[in-house]
């Protein structure tokens, strides 16, 4: 079985309101999701730093739940860097309980 991206749509500015509407919401996909895959990919559009706390603890503790299944999360806007992201991701086996930050800024570029 291959990586399943989950996709995390419309989350709310505040962060407390976000991770509660993750939680009731998307958290309930990724776990029907992690049923038929080995490994998952939640890609989150890129937000302010304060969010970075609730999506790392979300990643992690659904990594550790679904283990040995990995589990990992993806962040920004730029759509190949997303994408390259989630194709190195799927190469590396050893990988999981991340948050990975991407910007599309950066490397590669000529």
């Amino acid at each position: 079985m291959g990586q399943t991206l989950l996709w995390i749509e419309r989350l709310p500015e505040g962060a407390l309101d976000a991770a509660t509407l993750f939680h009731s919401r998307d958290l309930p996909l990724a776990r029907e999701a992690l049923r038929d895959t080995d490994a998952i990919a939640l890609i989150f559009a890129a937000a302010p730093f304060h969010h970075r706390g609730w999506r790392l603890a979300a990643v992690r503790d659904l990594a550790r739940e679904a283990a040995p299944k990995r589990v990992n999360g993806v962040a920004g806007d730029g759509s190949q860097a997303i994408a390259e992201t989630v194709a190195w991701l799927e190469r590396a086996a050893g990988i999981t309980g991340q948050l990975l930050t991407v910007d599309g800024n950066a490397g590669g570029k000529d």
